[in-house]
C-alpha cells in the first residue's frame, strides 16, 4: 500500500474541507446551503481521518476526527460529535495519550449531557487504562475507575460497577489506603455471597479484606476474620481462611519461619499473584520488626 499517496490524498481532503467550512461562514455561503456545506466538510474530515489511519499517521487521523467532531457540535448533532471524539481518542491513543484523554473527556461530557451514563462509564475505564499503562498516574486512574463505578451503579449495572471498584481496592491497598480497600472488599464480598453465580469469589474478597486488616493491626484482622466466618460459613473451610489463621498464630508467636512456611504451602497449591505477595511480605516485615524490637 502506498502510504505517502494516502497521506497526500488525505491532506488534499483536509484542505478541501477547510475551504467548505470557510465558504459556509461567508454571507453568501450561509444563504446558499451553509449547513449542507458543513455536512460535506464533516464527511471529508472523516474520510481524511480514515486515510491517515491507513497510512498509520495517528496524530493526523486524531486531528481530522477532532475537526469533524467540532463541526458536528456546531451543527447540534451531538451523537455524531461524540462518536468522532471517540474515534479521535482511539487514534491519539497510539501517538499522544494525553490528547487521547482530552478527546475521550469531550465525548464523555456529551454522553453524560445526553443521559447516556453506561457509555460514559465505559470511556472513563478507557481513560483509567491509559493512566495506568501509558502515563502511570495511579491517582488519576483510580479517580476514573471510581467515576465509572458511580455511573454503572446509577444505571443498576452492579457487576460492571464492582469490577471498577475492585480495581480501586487493588490500588488503594498498594498505596496503603487500607480502610478504603477494606470497605470495597467487604461490600463486594457481601454482595457476592448472596449470588449463586458469584458465591465462590466471595472468599477471595474476604481473604483480601482480612489481609488489609492485618496490615493495619493484628487484632483487627482477628475480629474481621470471625465476622466473615459468621456472615459466610463456607469461608471457614476455605484454604484462604485457614491461611490467615495460621499467619495470625505465627504473628502471635513472633515466628517468622512458621509464617514463611504457611505462605509457601499455600502458594504450592494456588499461586500467589503480585498483589497478594506484596501484602503478605508487608505483614511478614512487621513480625521481623517486632522481633528486633524485643531484642
Amino acid at each position: 500500500m502506498d502510504t505517502s499517496g494516502k497521506e497526500r490524498e488525505a491532506a488534499a481532503l483536509m484542505a478541501e474541507a477547510e475551504k467548505k467550512v470557510k465558504s459556509s461562514q461567508s454571507f453568501f455561503g450561509s444563504l446558499f446551503g451553509g449547513s449542507s456545506k458543513l455536512e460535506e466538510a464533516c464527511d471529508m474530515y472523516a474520510r481524511a481521518a480514515n486515510m491517515f489511519k491507513m497510512a498509520k499517521n495517528w496524530s493526523a487521523a486524531g486531528n481530522a476526527f477532532s475537526q469533524a467532531a467540532r463541526l458536528h457540535l456546531q451543527m447540534q448533532s451531538k451523537h455524531d460529535a461524540a462518536t468522532n471524539f471517540i474515534d479521535a481518542g482511539n487514534a491519539f491513543k497510539k501517538s499522544d495519550p494525553q490528547e487521547a484523554i482530552n478527546c475521550l473527556n469531550r465525548a464523555i461530557e456529551i454522553y453524560t449531557d445526553m443521559g447516556r451514563f453506561t457509555i460514559a462509564a465505559k470511556h472513563h475505564i478507557t481513560i483509567a487504562e491509559i493512566y495506568e499503562t501509558e502515563l502511570v498516574d495511579i491517582d488519576k486512574a483510580v479517580a476514573h475507575y471510581e467515576q465509572a463505578a458511580d455511573y454503572y451503579k446509577g444505571e443498576e449495572s452492579n457487576s460492571s460497577a464492582n469490577k471498577c471498584l475492585l480495581k480501586v481496592a487493588t490500588y488503594a491497598a498498594q498505596l496503603e489506603q487500607y480502610q478504603k480497600a477494606i470497605e470495597i472488599y467487604e461490600q463486594v464480598g457481601t454482595n457476592a455471597m448472596d449470588s449463586t453465580l458469584l458465591k465462590y469469589s466471595a472468599k477471595d474478597y474476604f481473604f483480601k479484606a482480612a489481609l488489609c486488616h492485618f496490615c493495619v493491626d493484628m487484632l483487627n484482622a482477628k475480629l474481621a476474620l470471625q465476622k466473615y466466618e459468621e456472615m459466610f460459613p463456607v469461608f471457614s473451610d476455605s484454604r484462604e481462611c485457614k491461611l490467615v489463621k495460621k499467619l495470625l498464630d505465627a504473628y502471635e508467636e513472633q515466628n517468622v519461619d512458621a509464617y514463611t512456611d504457611s505462605v509457601k504451602e499455600f502458594d504450592s497449591i494456588s499461586r500467589l499473584d503480585q498483589w497478594l505477595t506484596t501484602m503478605l511480605l508487608r505483614i511478614k516485615k512487621t513480625i521481623q520488626e517486632d522481633e528486633s524490637n524485643l531484642r
